[in-house]
């Protein structure tokens, strides 16, 4: 847990002592109240000693704003670097000090995610935010893919890639019932119709299987289908097949590429994510590790020069040589604390996912661009 580390009592010290010693910083902080049956007040302010000139200065009778003055005994803060660090902060602290209303504090909702529900004998795509884990942290009861930035691009996303396969997109419990009417879906050939007995069950299975492929390999498993069968369909001179195959394809390459980098099968989902740190010279690391945000670890790079391991080493001996300690909370609160950032704007820092291996080198080269932005910007700025 990121601990808020710092603290100072509000009695001990003149006015002037006090709010001079706290830094101009941004941090979480929190008000200390002074009668023990109150709840404490937690804020998180890009100035700390402003926002607390505010609220725990001199009692203005003539201002409406609200001063605590008379109901902080001390306070406890954490510098925060980022971002992302200040969030996680923030969370962590409002979960442990108001279990019951945390959510509402940070107004957390889970992000939209893609799920193939496989418990279900005909399986259906749909968008949720929930997604429940089994005992070793991994999603259960299905497929999921994401996440999104919000639901209405989810289901954008869903309804393009569901072109590709004819899985059915009702709601309705499949009875395999003749006598049912169908849907147009069915009528257009975009769905086997397990509700009528277009199909056995056997078909429909082995559909499902193609979909869950496709949400396993991003895309590629479908994209080389398709190019197999255009490379097969020119050298049987079939052309007319070759140029539908090759439509098709591009109409799956667009949809692939509006897809954002996060989004991805959820136990797919290992990354870092690189920040400035609140100590000079120093880039705090969060690892994601299927999905779970991890406690961040830092580099000290003033610290670390006189090191005789390399930090390359350092950063593998993380990620790699111990097993991640994800944050407290739910699979999906984890998700919306990684989603909140990525898809923020301005998004800070930088993110680098893991494929085969990590990128040790690009890491790297990210730490050196981000404790030095200001000579970046002059370089890029300078006549070329």
């Amino acid at each position: 847990m990121l601990e808020l580390d710092c603290g100072h009592n509000l009695d001990t010290a003149p006015d002037s002592d006090f709010f001079s010693a706290l830094p101009p910083h941004p941090a979480v902080c929190l008000i200390i109240p002074r009668d023990p049956a109150a709840q404490p007040y937690l804020i998180r302010t890009q100035d700390l000693r402003r926002r607390l000139e505010r609220l725990l200065g001199p009692l203005d009778p003539a201002s409406k704003r609200l001063n605590l003055r008379d109901f902080a005994q001390g306070i406890r803060y954490r510098l925060t670097g980022s971002k992302l660090e200040q969030t996680l902060t923030y969370y962590q602290n409002a979960k442990a000090l108001f279990p019951q209303r945390y959510k509402k504090l940070m107004r957390l909702r889970p992000p939209a995610v893609l799920k193939v529900n496989l418990r279900n004998a005909y399986p259906r795509c749909f968008v949720t935010r929930r997604v429940p884990v089994d005992s070793s942290g991994s999603p259960s009861s299905g497929t999921y893919y994401g996440p999104f930035a919000s639901r209405k691009s989810a289901e954008y996303f869903s309804s393009q890639i569901l072109d590709f396969f004819k899985v059915r997109r009702c709601q309705i419990k499949i009875r395999r019932d003749p006598s049912f009417p169908g849907c147009l879906y069915s009528e257009m050939k975009m769905c086997l119709a397990p509700c009528f007995a277009g199909c056995s069950k056997e078909e429909y299975d082995a559909e499902v299987a193609r979909l869950v492929a496709f949400l396993e390999t991003n895309g590629d498993s479908l994209r080389a289908s398709f190019e197999r069968e255009r490379e097969h369909a020119s050298e049987e001179l079939d052309f007319e097949k070759a140029g539908t195959l090759h439509k098709k394809l591009e109409k799956l390459t667009d949809a692939l590429r509006a897809r954002p980098e996060l989004v991805r099968r959820l136990q797919d989902l290992d990354a870092v994510i690189l920040q400035r740190a609140a100590e000079e010279q120093s880039i705090a690391v969060f690892p994601v590790a299927s999905g779970w945000l991890a406690e961040p670890f830092f580099l000290r790079f003033a610290e670390l020069a006189s090191q005789p391991r390399s930090v390359e080493e350092l950063i593998r001996d993380r990620l790699e040589g111990e097993k991640v300690r994800e944050c407290p909370g739910d699979f999906g609160e984890n998700l919306w604390l990684v989603a909140r950032w990525f898809y923020g704007k301005p998004r800070d820092g930088e993110i680098f996912f893991r494929e085969k291996d990590w990128p040790y080198r690009r890491i790297l080269r990210a730490c050196s661009r981000l404790l030095s932005p200001k000579q970046e910007a002059s370089t890029s700025d300078a006549p070329g």
